[in-house]
Formats: structure tokens, C-alpha cells, sequence
């Protein structure tokens, strides 16, 4: 009998995964800010989000977007974090404590349950770079065009395709051939589940937004190696240490090494630069 895709497992684990990988996913937030600023910039623009505006954050994490968004709205504006890690959203919180954004609060809240907000409506929601890993993407674009004013707009930022974004496939596919892993069952998320710009733009279209535009946007990862890129997916990505799960200590050391090995290949005048490619997606309710 064929496996079957377990979307509440899968949830259990990711929510696992990230309330460990918390810590490290807020202390790179100068890299993702770096790497993933003007991206997220965009995402803010084609949500049409300004000072005043009320926001909601679906799948913040550590709330780095969050802070930045907030900081747009000011405030005479409002941001809801939310994620389904609370012990990720507390580093939102404390962030924004320490920087005085009075007008930001978290919520640990389920993205395909965003039901549970009823009775507040947003003028724009944002999600970066989570919506690929909901089990039912339809069900929680619907949620989130439910959580909006009429008018109200909605943008999501996600990775374009496996061949655009070496910097990650290139690990996932080392680490699922070393530990001999089937392909992913029917229905599973990923990273890359949403990559090609008419999927994305089918997405949103098929739960009733209008004016759907999808942008893509070169987003190198630029750090000093392939071993500080190693070490940022190491400690940031639960999914890919999941993969590994299933290997021994040895044999996990090894694919580490082969990953670095085949890394190094985007080093060139003492930098790194891991190839990425993200696509922003934006709709009207």
C-alpha cells in the first residue's frame, strides 16, 4: 500500500522544527534582512501597505519582515504576527519590545485556521517565504482573503523554482539521495511547491482574488563562504536535518561535507554567492 501524505504528522513536526531552529533563525535575521530586504520591500508595496495601514503577518517566524512592516505602518498602524511556533513569535515580541513598536502583537495561530480571527479584517496580509509549506495552500489563502477589508490586498513571497535557487536544492538533493528518500508524496508541501509564476499566480486566482500580479526578483544569498552558508542552513533549516534523521552521526558529517564541497563552486573573489530567485505575488480582495 502507498504511503499517504499525514498532514497533521507533518505539522506536528514542522512546529517541532522550528520552536528548535528559533534561536538561530532570529540571530541570522541580519542575513535574512540582507539577502531578503528587497524582496520584502516589494512584498510591502504590492500589499499597498503604508502608515496606518492594519497588517497581518501569516507565518512571521522570528518577525524580522514583522518589525519592518511595522516600522512602515507607524504608529497609527497595526501589525499581528503569526506563527505556528510560539516560542519562534517571542522573538518577534521581544524585538519589537526593544525597539518601542507598541503597535505590534503575536498570536500563535495556525495558517490554515486564520478563521479563528474572525471578526478582524486587515487592509493588507503578508506572508514571506511560508505559505509553501502549508499542507492545504488553497485553505489558507482562503483564510487569509477572509481576514481582509474588501479592497484589502494580499502579498505572499515565495522561492521560485529548484533550478533558480541552487543555494537550497542543491543540499536537498544531496541529503534525499544519501538517505535514499522517496520523492514527495501527493500533496506534500515544499520548497518549492509554489515556484513557477503560473502556479503562484493559479493560487491566488483560484480562491477569488483579483488583479493577480506575480514579480520575480533575484535575491542572492551573499556571505563570506560556503562554509558560513553551510552553517546558516545547518542551523536554520529543521527541514533539512529531518531528511538527515534517518542516517547515522558518520554518515550525516558526510553529507554535510559533500554539500560544502559542491558549495564552494559559488565562491569567487573570497565571497560566496548562492543563487536564488524569489517570486512576490499580489492580489485585491
Amino acid at each position: 500500500m502507498s504511503k499517504v501524505f499525514n498532514a497533521d504528522q507533518y505539522k506536528k513536526t514542522t512546529q517541532a522544527q522550528w520552536d528548535d531552529a528559533a534561536e538561530a533563525w532570529h540571530r541570522w535575521g541580519p542575513l535574512l534582512k540582507r539577502w531578503l530586504g528587497p524582496a520584502t520591500q516589494q512584498m510591502f508595496d504590492m500589499a499597498n501597505i503604508q502608515p496606518g495601514s492594519s497588517v497581518l503577518d501569516v507565518a512571521a517566524g522570528a518577525g524580522e519582515q514583522t518589525i519592518e512592516a511595522a516600522k512602515r505602518v507607524g504608529p497609527t498602524g497595526s501589525v499581528l504576527a503569526t506563527d505556528l511556533s510560539a516560542k519562534i513569535l517571542e522573538f518577534a515580541q521581544k524585538s519589537a519590545n526593544q525597539e518601542g513598536i507598541s503597535w505590534l502583537a503575536t498570536r500563535q495561530l495556525d495558517g490554515e485556521n486564520l478563521k479563528l480571527l474572525a471578526g478582524q479584517e486587515f487592509d493588507a496580509v503578508i506572508s514571506r517565504v511560508g505559505l509553501i509549506y502549508f499542507p492545504d495552500q488553497q485553505k489558507a489563502l482562503t483564510g487569509m482573503k477572509d481576514s481582509l477589508k474588501m479592497g484589502g490586498r494580499i502579498s505572499v513571497m515565495v522561492y521560485a523554482t529548484a533550478e533558480e535557487n541552487a543555494f537550497f536544492s542543491i543540499p536537498v538533493s544531496i541529503i534525499r539521495r544519501r538517505a535514499q528518500l522517496p520523492p514527495p508524496l501527493p500533496g506534500q508541501p515544499g520548497p518549492f511547491s509554489l515556484g513557477k509564476v503560473e502556479v503562484l499566480q493559479k493560487a491566488l486566482t483560484d480562491v477569488g482574488f483579483k488583479q493577480v500580479k506575480v514579480e520575480k526578483i533575484n535575491a542572492p544569498v551573499r556571505l563570506d563562504s560556503a562554509l558560513e552558508c553551510l552553517q546558516f542552513e545547518q542551523e536554520s533549516f529543521g527541514a533539512l536535518h529531518q531528511m538527515l534523521s534517518g542516517l547515522s552521526a558518520d554518515e550525516q558529517d558526510d553529507a554535510w561535507e559533500e554539500i560544502e564541497q559542491v558549495l564552494t563552486k559559488f565562491e569567487q573573489d573570497g565571497q560566496f554567492s548562492g543563487p536564488c530567485e524569489m517570486l512576490v505575488a499580489s492580489g485585491v480582495k
